[in-house]
């Protein structure tokens, strides 16, 4: 990444949908050049462009130049940061769905008995 871009936060990155189909995309394939991103959306290729930069500036995507074309591909590296923040929510839904499961197996056997 170059020094001269701001670092950017990756849950502000991942928010647009339509970075998350060029993270999407990027997964599926080891590189993809601009002009083979771009038809994909249904914006120019400045657009496609500006989202592509973004996503550099959180580390999440990075290019090579070859030739006169520029490739990208996907650094996931900084999604373990999402990762991390939805599975501690994982956990918080299970235990307190867990909770609540006990409550309704009681009343279930209740209504069964009656």
């Amino acid at each position: 990444m170059s020094q001269n871009l701001a670092v950017r936060d990756v849950f502000d990155a991942i928010a647009d949908p339509t970075r998350r189909e060029l993270i999407r995309l990027l997964a599926d394939k080891s590189e993809l050049p601009l002009h083979e991103l771009t038809p994909r959306f249904e914006m120019g290729r400045t657009a496609v462009s500006k989202h592509l930069t973004i996503l550099k500036q959180a580390g999440l995507v990075r290019d090579r130049k070859v030739g006169r074309e520029t490739r990208f591909r996907l650094h996931a590296a900084p999604l373990r940061e999402v990762q991390d923040w939805v599975s501690f929510y994982d956990k918080f839904w299970r235990t307190n769905l867990l909770r609540l499961e006990q409550p309704l197996k009681e009343e279930d056997e209740a209504t069964e008995r009656n």
